[in-house]
């Protein structure tokens, strides 16, 4: 009767929400000019209004009762407004709240104003009264929670922090609302809320109650939605961008997860070695004072087990958006329970992490926690905690965080002495749905972006972003661009997103002592736009006559959703006669099944989804092409255990499943496996390849996520339409194919003068020339083997067209 009941009620509340999402905004800001006192606010308790107290053992809100007590407490409170932002990727309403004084929520508009003026110091006259407008203006805090969906508490806390600034009036709240405009995205999920939480209560009082969902809990990325904040494939981050960050310009970022059971209760920044080259300093610094502060804050409430420099580093911009946009990204990770049940967790069964031992007092964590109970009102209370202690710092030292902004600001404005004077992207590429795609991604992330009206002759741009010299330097360090060609200047608010994301990366080679093996980066080391997408870009250390004489135009705008930048650079391929496809899914889910489903969608390629039951039962059958996302040997064969999970969901492929797919194979079909499983496919139909990295450790061969050079043989290259030379993404799990027999074709190596193009690899001399594409044949059949991941994270759009291919041709069709 509750699953009826909530989605009856999910579906009001997804009408009346969306419904309310164009209205919403102006509505809110009108009401807000004459707001009541808050003596006449009657701000509903949390517990009052679920039924159950924010926290307790067993309970969670779900979005619509979340945002029924958010709508509730806006309607109640001066100090709340409710705003729709959009649909999510199921259709549920992706809401944000703002929340201030009265007095702030009533100038709102003229404090975005201030705010957008800070943000662009070009917009600053010089007789302007940079001194008063830092007075009138309010810090700019944004709160973002629960965009790992596991991960119950983040959920859930955000019904306690507005309760708590809507309806206190200690001096504490009061200071907090008079300098802060804090801005709360309550879930970057909500899809992902409702699946947990109806996953969750489903194993309410079975042996394996809180266990891990048998899918994505978000419907294409699940875990992987946090890295997604370049490429903004997915509405959430691009609805987060426009109406939070972009709209906004926050100064402290601050995002609420959730981390393992056995180690630090809760984490903060600073954060460990190595942090992104084009993260200014002064940012740096101001994250260092502000979690460091943060713990200490919680120290004097009697938080035990807070831990700060450990795990966590700040490489990639995948996961910090605000870094590049002037703005500190605060991240914190609360210890997990068993989804909202509690464990026990006596002291020696904690564990050391990385650069800390929860069981050890350091610098860095000074104040372990003793053990014991740990369950989801804990989680609440920390993380309410952390909050709170974010916000009295932003509050406390408003002036401190505005001057910081602005002269960030002005730092990119002026230009840094390591950037060139702008990036030159040629019109003409080989693939301009590419080029619409790296265009999209630039103006998503406010970089402005120019047309030339006339020819540029640049200094310094001999060599390509990629590494792989090009022809036409007319002399030393000149090259000639013609008008059209796409100009970013470096000398702009973001020029530093612009850097990050154009140069290639040359990650440190860290390791755990001098001369050992290699300290793991806590994601990847690469994340260079032109390689994964094949467009040519060039820096241009100068511009004869200056950027002035290129008669730069307006900045070009375009489409912010992928698919509709495909749409306009007519790059589907929806209308082809495509095979019967089946894409197989785990119920052990794992994220590059989730980003196959989004490239296929995406570019119009149709497919069906085929779970272990349906291999079981003969579905292949009726198929012509089986396509195994990236996923380890002894996931896909055993999936969950038993008594893990309810029963139809343990068990993998088991034996039968591997028997259908050999017969499969066997008869006539095809077999793409990509990645780790491709592990799979050479044992379960013996192979005659082998990895050649195997068995190396890491101290010889480490590849970490990195982009690699990729000779294509020709044959593959002008079927697919790629260069003969291409990036390729690799990380560990990643294979090199090694083989005698004349029965397997090598139809991509990875290029032995070219191996390594942007990241870190360690030991790259047993990965050069070897394979990366094989084709094998069996029986009737043929199985096309990927050492890397081809639709990595929906990013590595320049290999794309290989896996299409690969899905595309029927077995024995030529490639090489």
């Amino acid at each position: 009767m509750r699953r009826h009941t909530r989605l009856a009620r999910r579906l009001a509340a997804v009408s009346l929400l969306l419904a309310a999402a164009v209205a919403t905004r102006p509505a809110a800001r009108a009401s807000a000019q004459a707001p009541a006192s808050d003596s006449e606010a009657r701000v509903p308790a949390p517990a009052d209004f679920l039924g159950h107290a924010v926290g307790e053992d067993r309970r969670l809100a779900d979005w619509a009762e979340v945002t029924a007590y958010l709508d509730a407490v806006a309607s109640a409170s001066p100090r709340v407004l409710l705003d729709t932002l959009g649909p999510t990727t199921l259709g549920r309403p992706m809401v944000m709240l703002t929340i201030s004084s009265p007095e702030n929520l009533a100038r709102l508009d003229r404090l975005r104003e201030v705010q957008r003026r800070l943000a662009d110091p070009r917009r600053l006259a010089e007789d302007d009264d940079v001194d008063g407008l830092i007075a009138e203006a309010r810090a700019i805090v944004l709160i973002t929670a629960s965009i790992h969906s596991t991960e119950v508490g983040a959920s859930q806390v955000p019904l306690s922090i507005v309760h708590r600034l809507a309806s206190s009036d200690d001096l504490r709240e009061r200071k907090i609302l008079d300098e802060v405009i804090l801005l709360l995205v309550p879930s970057l999920n909500p899809d992902g809320v409702d699946l947990v939480v109806d996953w969750y209560e489903r194993t309410l009082g079975h042996p394996w109650e809180g266990a891990s969902p048998p899918f994505l809990y978000h419907h294409y990325v699940g875990h992987d939605n946090n890295r997604d904040w370049y490429a903004f494939t997915q509405a959430e981050t691009r609805l987060a961008i426009e109406h939070a960050h972009n709209d906004w310009h926050p100064q402290i970022v601050h995002d609420i997860h959730q981390q393992g059971t056995l180690g630090s209760r809760f984490f903060l920044p600073p954060w460990i070695d190595p942090v992104e080259p084009n993260v200014d300093p002064l940012l740096v610094q101001a994250i260092n004072d502000l979690g460091t502060h943060m713990a200490w804050r919680m120290g004097l409430e009697g938080k035990k087990g807070v831990v700060v420099n450990a795990t966590y580093d700040a490489w990639t911009p995948a996961r910090a958006y605000q870094h590049y946009h002037g703005g500190a990204r605060i991240l914190s990770e609360t210890a997990s329970a068993n989804m909202a049940s509690p464990v026990e967790l006596p002291f020696d069964t904690l564990e050391p992490g990385r650069n800390f031992d929860a069981r050890m007092p350091s610098w860095n964590f000074s104040d372990p926690w003793p053990g014991g109970a740990w369950r989801l009102a804990d989680i609440v209370d920390y993380m309410e905690s952390g909050a709170m202690a974010l916000l009295d710092h932003a509050a406390a030292n408003r002036e401190l965080w505005l001057r910081n902004f602005l002269r960030i600001g002005r730092r990119a404005i002026d230009g840094w002495d390591e950037w060139p004077e702008a990036w030159l992207i040629p019109a003409d590429q080989r693939d301009p749905a590419s080029l619409a795609e790296l265009l999209r991604i630039l103006r998503v992330a406010d970089v402005e972006v120019h047309r030339a009206g006339a020819p540029v002759r640049a200094t310094g741009a001999t060599d390509d972003a990629a590494g792989f010299p090009r022809a036409g330097a007319e002399d030393a360090g000149a090259r000639d661009f013609p008008a059209g060609t796409y100009v970013v200047p470096m000398r702009q608010p973001y020029a530093s997103f612009a850097q990050a994301m154009l140069e290639r990366q040359d990650y440190p080679d860290l390791r755990q002592y001098p001369g050992g093996p290699p300290r793991a980066p806590y994601d990847v080391t690469a994340h260079t736009l032109p390689l994964l997408l094949g467009v040519d870009v060039f820096p241009a250390a100068g511009v004869e006559g200056g950027l002035e004489a290129a008669r730069l135009g307006e900045p070009v705008d375009g489409p912010e959703d992928p698919r509709a930048a495909l749409l306009e650079a007519g790059g589907t391929l929806e209308g082809e006669a495509w095979p019967r496809i089946a894409v197989y899914r785990s119920h052990r889910p794992t994220m590059d099944e989730g980003w196959t489903r989004w490239v296929l969608d995406t570019f119009g390629v149709p497919y069906r989804t085929l779970v272990d039951a349906d291999v079981r039962a003969g579905a292949l059958r009726s198929a012509d092409v089986l396509l195994l996302p990236s996923q380890g040997r002894e996931e896909l064969q055993g999936g969950f255990e038993e008594g893990e999970t309810f029963p139809e969901f343990a068990g993998g492929l088991g034996e039968e499943g591997g028997e259908a797919i050999a017969a499969f194979v066997r008869g006539g079909g095809r077999l793409v496996a990509l990645g780790e499983a491709s592990e799979y496919a050479i044992g379960l139909l013996d192979l005659p390849v082998r990895d050649g990295a195997d068995g190396l450790g890491s101290g010889e061969f480490f590849i970490p996520g990195s982009i690699l050079g990729l000779s294509v043989a020709p044959g593959l290259a002008a079927a697919a339409g790629v260069p003969e030379r291409v990036g390729a993404w690799f990380e560990r799990g990643g294979m090199a194919f090694r083989t005698e027999s004349p029965d397997v074709r090598m139809t991509a190596r990875y290029d032995p003068d070219w191996t390594l193009l942007s990241g870190w690899a360690l030991g790259a001399e047993h990965v050069a020339g070897a394979g990366a594409i094989a084709v094998a044949r069996a029986g009737a059949g043929e199985v096309w083997l990927f050492g890397f991941r081809p639709q990595y994270r929906g990013q590595s759009r320049a290999t794309f067209p290989l896996l299409f291919e690969a899905l595309r041709n029927r077995p024995g069709a030529p490639v090489s």
